[in-house]
């Protein structure tokens, strides 16, 4: 266990007139409001917030931040209250940990939004102070370090979680060795059989790697001091699992088709000149790769990061990548904010160091202003994550508009991108692209330096289609925003004239209701809790409410019976959707949309949802409620209409039918693998209904086979038992396009 002496050393060390009767104060009142806790490995609950504040020591933070580590969980684990903790430390403390303690659980929010709940009350928090998401990151790396004694499903939730926000946050902020710490302890959790099998192959070839990685980093120094290169070390790496898995499964490789494993990397001394030529010695060394060469260095990342980077071919014809950057590029590279993380003392008068904390504070605003900006601007929770994950992509392509300012995209990026990065109306506006001084359609890809001049129009509008070609939250949120208002406006109108089709039919006359009856079909609106008589009609217009259901609200039970013309026909109705129902295997009560009955259901096709996953209901006119996965890449279309979508659930008490689900394996070509992968799906007794192999142009074998699974457990068994086949690269579930 880390003693707080160990803590209190390093603190000193690094800010030599800092209040370390402050830590020992934070100590004694956590080990005081922690006393009688354990953690889920049965030691002591002290063991994390000890662990916390030494890994906050390490990146050299003040006092104020170790201390808050002491104290991070104490207002949410123990009963002391923010007041409480005010009065014994003050208020920038207080500040930090009401930033780092969880919302107080809402009964009527899910699990995943009070989740976004936590993590939008983080954002706002840390744009006024940085440590608190330095103190959080410190926070979930002890946890992501110590989850063995956590269930399964809980450490790949969380670990989840820590690959879609937390490593991201990290990136964000230049803190690659914490990134690439959490990324790798992520990958572990989430596929533990992948991680294992990948690191067996990587261990097997470290002796030879490594003995390569010691011939090229000699090389390379014994030439730089034939230069007179000045520099202070030459580093040698093998990639890291996670970011090796992520290629291997981008480009369907095996281990032995990747040529990269390994890199070097050239630490000068603090003058980028030498890095250029260094840069020089390298290329003068081996053959570089054309289209390889990136400078950091000219253009830094938004995280702060400087580096030259270069792939070169070596005499065995292998390529490698080579990174070049300065002793205090490297420190950056690593530690990112942290590594200029500095406080004043608490004095009056002008320091010394006020100048570079406000120079530092405005590098962090602007780092985490479109956090910010994304959190402020989606009140839903689920778009909100989703914004915030697209805000949190690596922005890697810098592009130019004519008069020479930079914009920094995501890969993949668009001229819609492009066009909403200048500003909002210019999006909506734009009706073509030029890149470098060529006409290319809207859906290109934006390359390192193009120069992109954007065409508009002052009557052009977005386009539905536009969501298929962006990649940023700012492009994406402004069309979906637009989209819905068009759909709505379309709604309300069509929603009147079904409502007044429907009143008819009951001699009643539509606009008298919509007069006269204006005070009921407000309370009728309310009681669907809606607002006002517009969205009672936008609900009606997207299919989610019955004009008649509103009519017999309006009538009550005794008038609407008397006058109801269908009265005769519903019996029959009701008995044909469950007919319909049973024909297209769903029974009759396989999935429950909540609060509605007899409606058709449908699978969608897309998708085909298995019992078990979790899954959405989307109202789509002449289909009734078709039913998709959520993780279904048409679902996020369908958050347009939010009006649309139901609430569905797999009945509890349905017995098991079966489903046919395909599945691609992506195998060595080589005999026998087709054998393998039936005889695996047999062992686990399960019925194969169709199965086929091919083989592909990069000469790897592709076997298709459909089999029938009662859910996504099952499926899941599956996919397991085949990818323990020697020779299997990789196994996926197959979709129809439709």
């Amino acid at each position: 266990m880390v003693r707080i002496e160990n803590i209190i050393e390093k603190v000193e060390q690094n800010h030599p007139n800092s209040n370390v009767d402050l830590i020992r104060r934070a100590y004694l009142f956590s080990a005081l409001n922690h006393r009688g806790q354990t953690r889920a490995s049965g030691e002591p609950y002290l063991v994390h917030p000890l662990a916390v504040a030494d890994i906050l020591a390490d990146m050299r933070l003040d006092e104020v931040s170790v201390s808050t580590g002491l104290l991070h969980d104490v207002v949410e684990d123990t009963l002391v209250d923010l007041d409480t903790l005010r009065n014994y430390f003050g208020e920038e403390i207080t500040y930090l940990v009401d930033g780092l303690t969880k919302i107080a659980q809402i009964s009527n929010l899910s699990k995943a939004e009070q989740q976004a709940e936590n993590v939008r009350k983080m954002v706002l928090a840390m744009i006024t102070d940085v440590r608190v998401v330095l103190i959080k990151l410190a926070d979930r790396l002890h946890n992501m370090r110590t989850m063995e004694f956590l269930k399964p499903e809980k450490r790949a939730r969380i670990s989840q979680e820590t690959l879609d926000i937390y490593a991201p946050i990290a990136h964000r902020l230049g803190m690659g060795k914490l990134r690439s710490e959490l990324e790798d302890l992520s990958f572990q959790n989430i596929h533990p059989e992948e991680y294992k099998k990948l690191s067996i192959e990587v261990e097997a070839r470290r002796p030879e790697l490594e003995a390569t990685l010691q011939k090229i980093t000699g090389t390379i120094e014994d030439r730089l001091r034939e230069n007179d290169v000045p520099f202070v070390q030459v580093q040698g790496r093998v990639k890291r699992l996670y970011s090796l898995w992520k290629k291997l499964k981008k480009r369907k490789l095996t281990i032995e088709q990747v040529y990269d494993l390994i890199a070097a990397r050239i630490i000068t001394e603090n003058d980028k000149k030498y890095c250029y030529v260094a840069l020089s010695v390298i290329h003068d060394l081996w053959t570089p790769v054309p289209e390889r060469f990136k400078d950091w260095i000219a253009i830094p990342r938004d995280n702060l990061y400087q580096s030259l980077h270069t792939s070169v071919i070596s005499e065995g014809g292998h390529s490698f990548e080579v990174q070049i950057r300065t002793e205090e590029m490297h420190q950056i590279a690593e530690e990112g904010v942290a590594a200029h993380w500095k406080y004043k003392e608490s004095k009056l008068g002008k320091h010394e160091d006020d100048e570079n904390l406000d120079s530092l504070r405005k590098t962090v605003e602007k780092l985490l202003l479109p956090l910010v900006e994304t959190t402020q601007e989606n009140k839903d929770s689920k778009d909100f994550i989703e914004s915030l994950k697209l805000d949190l992509y690596p922005k890697d392509v810098y592009a130019f508009t004519p008069m020479g300012k930079v914009i920094q995209l995501p890969r993949g990026a668009t001229p819609i991108d492009f066009a909403y990065a200048i500003h909002s109306e210019v999006g909506d506006k734009c009706v073509g692209a030029k890149i470098n001084g060529r006409m290319v359609a809207l859906r290109n890809e934006i390359r390192n330096g193009d120069v992109i001049e954007i065409l508009t129009n002052p009557n052009s509008k977005p386009s539905r289609d536009w969501l298929n070609h962006v990649v940023t939250s700012r492009a994406r949120n402004h069309i979906r925003h637009w989209i819905a208002e068009q759909q709505r406006t379309e709604s309300i109108e069509l929603g009147r004239k079904l409502f007044e089709k429907e009143a008819e039919k009951f001699q009643l006359s539509a606009k008298k209701l919509f007069s006269s009856g204006e005070a009921d079909l407000k309370r009728i609106a309310n009681e669907y809790g809606l607002g006002r008589i517009e969205d009672l009609m936008a609900s009606i217009g997207y299919g989610k409410t019955l004009p008649r259901n509103v009519i017999a609200k309006y009538l009550g039970p005794e008038k609407f019976a008397e006058l109801d013309p269908d009265k005769k026909k519903e019996s029959a109705i009701q008995s044909g959707v469950k007919a319909v129902k049973k024909f297209i295997g769903l029974g009759e009560d396989a999935i429950i949309v909540k609060g509605v009955d007899n409606l058709l259901l449908t699978r969608a096709r897309c998708c085909n949802p298995l019992k078990g996953e979790e899954i959405i209901g989307y109202i789509s006119l002449g289909k009734g409620i078709v039913v998709h996965n959520k993780n279904c890449k048409n679902v996020a279309q369908l958050m347009i209409n939010k009006e649309r979508i139901v609430e569905v659930e797999w009945a509890k008490n349905d017995t098991e039918s079966v489903q046919s689900a395909k599945l691609l394996a992506i195998t060595e070509n080589r005999t026998g693998m087709l054998a393998g992968i039936t005889n695996a799906i047999a062992e686990i007794k399960t019925s194969i209904r169709n199965v086929s192999a091919n083989v592909s142009s990069d000469e790897r074998g592709l076997i298709e086979v459909t089999v029938e699974v009662f859910d996504k457990k099952h499926l899941d068994r599956v996919i397991s038992s085949i990818k323990k086949v020697s020779g299997v690269i990789e196994v996926e579930r197959v979709n129809n396009s439709g």
